[in-house]
């Protein structure tokens, strides 16, 4: 019992070392920090279930506001979607849908994936996850980065594409967008060190914060 005590101790203690570091490391996020609770994310871990999520809702589902693609579960009776039951999934969910033809396309490169594919992507390092990914035709970098970041919850992840960040740090940062903005958003990045996914997550939340005064 005391040995487990310790291990979350330690585990409290590293956390908010991390968290030290990356106030002192940016004056803005310090703020943010001081004025907003750490985000928490409970992930799948289900690396499948969040790349379908992805393609049919064009959003990862923890940061949806349409919740169209938990519409579409509820729709099919699913509380889950797996290789199993994608057939009833497609049977009933996208009974009124109209899906592109790339869309389509997407999700079957997906489906043959992961039929042939038996990962443990917990395993893989963040490259080796990006290059198993992007072997699926119609997976692009912002889906990868939001599968590292949210369902592997890996902690050096940077979505430099993602339309919402790129947003909150123009706004926060004073940052010209048109004059080398990703160039621009890499360097204040760099400053994060190997903690870039919690001031991701930080940044993000603070939009939702804001919209709720």
């Amino acid at each position: 019992m005391k040995r487990s005590t310790e291990n979350s101790s330690n585990s409290y203690l590293q956390t908010n070392a991390v968290k030290e570091k990356l106030a002192q490391s940016d004056k803005i996020l310090e703020k943010i920090m001081s004025t907003i609770d750490e985000p928490k994310i409970k992930s799948t871990h289900d690396v499948f279930f969040d790349l379908m999520s992805c393609i049919l809702e064009q959003q990862i589902h923890y940061r949806s506001t349409k919740k169209s693609f938990q519409k579409m579960l509820d729709k099919a009776g699913l509380s889950t979607l797996t290789l199993d039951n994608f057939s009833q999934f497609e049977d009933q969910a996208f009974v009124g849908i109209k899906l592109s033809a790339s869309k389509y396309e997407t999700l079957s490169n997906v489906l043959s994936f992961f039929k042939t594919n038996n990962i443990n992507w917990q395993l893989l390092t963040d490259e080796e996850v990006r290059l198993k990914l992007a072997s699926i035709k119609g997976i692009g970098q912002w889906t990868i980065d939001m599968l590292l970041l949210y369902t592997l919850q890996r902690p050096n992840v940077f979505p430099c594409d993602d339309f919402h960040l790129k947003q909150i740090m123009v706004n926060l940062y004073n940052l010209n967008p048109n004059v080398k903005l990703k160039a621009q958003l890499l360097a204040i990045a760099s400053h994060w060190g190997e903690n870039k996914s919690l001031a991701v997550s930080y940044l993000l939340a603070w939009k939702t914060y804001n919209k709720g005064l």
